[in-house]
């Protein structure tokens, strides 16, 4: 049996008070890029959720490092997704006795880092950033017209 060395490390958020909608907004943008470009991509978008994805995409570094003893210029994010979590319930008195409803969502966020150095498919890796860039419909460098 052999056993294949694992290259891709997570972070996961749990129970994080926001509607999982407004998370894939930023998440869209940071998946399939480089660690330290998507660290200038969090700090510089202006929406909340950036604040808690930055943490996690943070953390996954740090687990990586840690743990595989990767270089965190060779990270890229690989995998990035959001889930609905469960939607806390309370009730706002209103007039005449009567209540309304207010719903929090929350989701959960999962980030997975991958080191390109330890990957067999390198040169796959690297085309998948060049395309992130250069591809017209995410709106990269040369999707002006």
């Amino acid at each position: 049996m052999i056993k294949k060395k694992k290259t891709e490390i997570y972070a996961l958020g749990q129970h994080i008070s926001m509607s999982a909608h407004k998370a894939r907004r930023v998440i869209d943008q940071i998946r399939g890029r480089s660690y330290e470009e998507t660290l200038m991509i969090l700090e510089l978008m202006p929406y909340r959720a950036c604040y808690s994805i930055f943490k996690l995409v943070y953390s996954a570094a740090a687990n990586a490092s840690y743990n595989m003893g990767s270089n965190e210029t060779n990270l890229i994010i690989s995998k990035a997704e959001v889930n609905e979590g469960t939607t806390v319930k309370k009730l706002r008195p209103r007039a005449r006795g009567r209540s309304f409803p207010i719903k929090r969502p929350t989701c959960h966020i999962t980030i997975g880092v991958k080191d390109i150095s330890l990957d067999k498919y390198k040169d796959k890796s690297m085309r998948m950033i060049h395309q992130s860039v250069y591809n017209k419909s995410r709106g990269g460098i040369w999707g002006k017209k």
